[in-house]
C-alpha cells in the first residue's frame, strides 16, 4: 500500500507542476512578479498533495523569529524536495543559490532564470564562480527578496549530520546582514530515496535570527549546531 501511495502521489504532484509551469509560460514576457506567483502557487500545490495523498500535516513553529523590515538571508537544512517549494509560500519568494545545471533544464531551467536564481558551477574554477560572490551581493542590494541557501550542499537523509559548507559562511560574511535557520525534519515524508511516508508531521522549525557581523567561524559553528539540535528534538 505504502509503494501504491507514493506512486499516486508522485504522478499528481509532476502532473500538477508541469500544468502549472506550462499556464506560466507566458509569464516570461509579463513582469517577474508573476512568474514569482507561479513559483508560489507550486508551493501551495505541493501542500496539498502532501496532505491529500499522504495524510501529511504541515506545522510551522517559530513564525514570531520571522526577520521583518530588514534584508536577511536564508540557511535551511535539506531532506527533500518539499523546501525548495514550500519555503516559497512562507517567505517573499526566496531567490536560490543553485547549481548551474539546472538552468540547462528545458522549461524548469527557464523559470529559474526568469526568478532571478544564482548559479555557480561545482567543483569549478570559471569567471562566472569567481564572480558569484559579487553576484549575491549585487542582488541582495536591489531585492527585497532573501536569499535562501542549503548549506549541507545536497539533500541528506534524516539522522545524517554533515558539516555545513563553508561557502555559507563566505556569504554571511560578505553580505552583512542576518541570518534565518530553518530546521525542516521533510526526510522522515519524502525522503531523497526510498518510500514516502504518510501520516506524519512535517514540522517546519524557524530559528532565532543569528545577527550580522560575527566572525566567518564563529557563525559557521552557532549555525550548524542550532540547526542540528533542533532537527534531533524534531526527530
Amino acid at each position: 500500500m505504502g509503494m501504491i501511495k507514493k506512486y499516486i502521489f508522485l504522478i499528481f504532484f509532476f502532473t500538477g507542476i508541469v500544468v502549472i509551469s506550462f499556464l506560466f509560460i507566458p509569464s516570461f514576457f509579463l513582469p517577474q512578479k508573476v512568474t514569482l506567483y507561479g513559483g508560489k502557487l507550486m508551493g501551495y500545490w505541493t501542500g496539498f498533495c502532501l496532505n491529500f495523498f499522504l495524510s501529511t500535516k504541515i506545522k510551522i513553529k517559530g513564525e514570531e523569529n520571522i526577520i521583518l523590515n530588514q534584508k536577511f538571508f536564508i540557511s535551511s537544512s535539506h531532506q527533500s524536495m518539499f523546501e525548495t517549494f514550500y519555503l516559497q509560500t512562507i517567505f517573499n519568494s526566496p531567490i536560490f543559490i543553485l547549481k548551474k545545471e539546472l538552468l540547462s533544464i528545458p522549461l524548469f531551467g527557464w523559470y529559474l532564470k526568469k526568478i532571478g536564481s544564482i548559479s555557480i558551477k561545482r567543483n569549478k574554477i570559471s569567471k562566472d564562480n569567481l564572480d558569484f560572490y559579487e553576484n549575491i551581493s549585487h542582488t541582495v542590494s536591489i531585492n527585497n527578496r532573501p536569499i535562501i541557501i542549503f548549506p549541507q550542499g545536497t539533500r541528506v537523509l534524516p539522522n545524517e549530520r554533515p558539516p555545513f559548507k563553508k561557502g555559507v559562511a563566505k556569504i554571511y560574511e560578505r553580505l552583512q546582514i542576518s541570518c534565518q535557520p530553518i530546521a525542516i525534519n521533510s526526510g522522515y515524508v519524502w525522503p531523497k530515496a526510498g518510500i514516502n511516508q504518510s501520516n506524519k508531521l512535517i514540522t517546519i522549525s524557524i530559528l532565532k535570527p543569528i545577527p550580522a557581523n560575527l566572525p566567518r567561524d564563529e557563525f559557521l559553528k552557532i549555525l550548524e549546531n542550532n540547526i542540528y539540535s533542533e532537527l534531533d528534538l524534531l526527530n
